[in-house]
């Protein structure tokens, strides 16, 4: 089979990787110059780590990355703990994979290694897809045409592919907007506690880790505003502003945004879940089938998953595209529709207007650790359990696979 990917971010490399280790012929487009990463830090989670071990590359992420050593959550001005969920230790027995901080550009970096220079074209941007029984062709900015037996739609939120199949979608402004930035503290601080730390606030939360093997610190904060945000990650801001709509909080965070350099911002917007990702020979995957806010850090995790997935459906149901894409969806929409959803709750659990209500929340919170850690917070253990590698398409399109 010969498979285009039309986008060359984390989930188009993962991709293209796992085809690639499969034996399949792969083409990647990606409109940047070249590989590269732009961004922040990211929490890679037991259930996309598992991923990245059966790529073989773990030993890379772990010396790129930071473990924490729990997933805390903290009140925004007293700093008292609501929460504590050991990560460090438990997360490789529960979950048969650790739990990683790491810089996207570094994360981006490893997958690419996967992908030769031979199988990647840059600086051209799809333009449109078509289809006809047998073929697949993506048509780019250049001219230029790539047919295949299936086109993967990689392309983010703003998915040519996507609106090529199934119209232009207008996202919906959710009325939060976020703020970002990496402070170098050359190891570990006072001020920042080795953990996944979330910090709740009325209207407003703020998540603070390490990176870049605990060299610096990843700063997350977002609050609500009545005021459209562009819906880009490139979109400068400033210390100043950052302080402002955070001014109070406790004196730790106040420490570490008063060390930021460079601020950026973005609107966060969201889309309801799909019904299917696929027509024909073309599909989706990642931000382009799924997009999610933040808020359960699951938005490349998700596109991982997806990557070893089809990958995986591809190679057992040999050229049968359409039995293979229908146990990808299978597999993956129900998956991906809830972490959707349960994402798009949290965005107003972590954000309680009132004293009472946090109080009310963080008893609960207080509660459930009592009985199961790993079950309190941002509840997230359902998430972290999942494991594509136990994912095994339907036996009858591939003799190989049915004997």
């Amino acid at each position: 089979m010969r498979i285009g990917i039309v986008g060359g971010g984390i989930g188009g490399v993962a991709l293209a990787g796992s085809l690639l280790q499969r034996g399949f012929e792969v083409r990647l487009f990606e409109r940047a110059p070249g590989f590269g990463e732009i961004g922040a830090g990211i929490q890679m989670t037991p259930n996309a780590v598992k991923v990245i071990k059966s790529l073989g590359l773990l030993d890379r992420m772990l010396s790129a990355g930071f473990l924490p050593q729990s997933l805390v959550g903290r009140n925004w001005r007293s700093g008292r703990e609501s929460f504590r969920t050991p990560l460090i230790e438990t997360c490789p027995v529960l979950y048969d994979a650790p739990f990683i901080h790491i810089h996207r550009a570094d994360l981006h970096a490893i997958l690419a290694s996967l992908v030769p220079e031979s199988v990647a074209n840059f600086g051209v941007s799809c333009t449109g897809v078509r289809q006809d029984k047998t073929t697949a062709v993506a048509s780019f900015s250049d001219g230029s045409e790539f047919e295949a037996d299936l086109i993967v739609g990689a392309d983010g939120v703003r998915s040519v592919v996507r609106s090529a199949l199934f119209g232009p979608e207008a996202p919906r402004f959710t009325g939060h907007m976020c703020y970002r930035a990496v402070v170098p503290t050359g190891g570990v601080v006072d001020y920042v506690s080795p953990d996944a730390s979330f910090w709740f606030g009325p209207h407003s939360h703020v998540v603070t880790y390490y990176v870049r093997g605990g060299k610096a610190v990843n700063i997350v904060a977002v609050a609500e505003t009545k005021e459209w945000v562009e819906e880009s990650w490139n979109a400068p801001s400033s210390k100043e502003e950052m302080l402002g709509a955070f001014r109070g909080w406790h004196r730790n965070v106040e420490t570490l945004f008063g060390k930021v350099d460079q601020v950026y911002k973005w609107g966060l917007f969201d889309r309801d879940p799909m019904t299917s990702w696929s027509k024909g020979r073309i599909t989706l995957m990642g931000d382009a089938a799924h997009p999610m806010l933040p808020f359960l850090s699951q938005g490349a995790a998700m596109a991982i998953e997806d990557a070893y997935v089809l990958a995986e459906s591809l190679k057992g149901h040999g050229s049968d595209v359409a039995s293979a894409l229908r146990d990808y969806e299978a597999e993956r929409l129900p998956r991906t529709s809830r972490v959707q959803l349960e994402a798009r709750e949290r965005g107003r659990t972590y954000h309680l207007p009132s004293p009472l209500a946090q109080a009310k929340r963080d008893f609960v919170y207080w509660l459930r650790g009592l009985f199961n850690p790993q079950a309190t917070g941002i509840q997230a253990n359902w998430v972290y359990q999942y494991d594509a590698r136990a994912f095994r398409p339907s036996v009858g399109a591939n003799p190989e696979l049915a004997a």
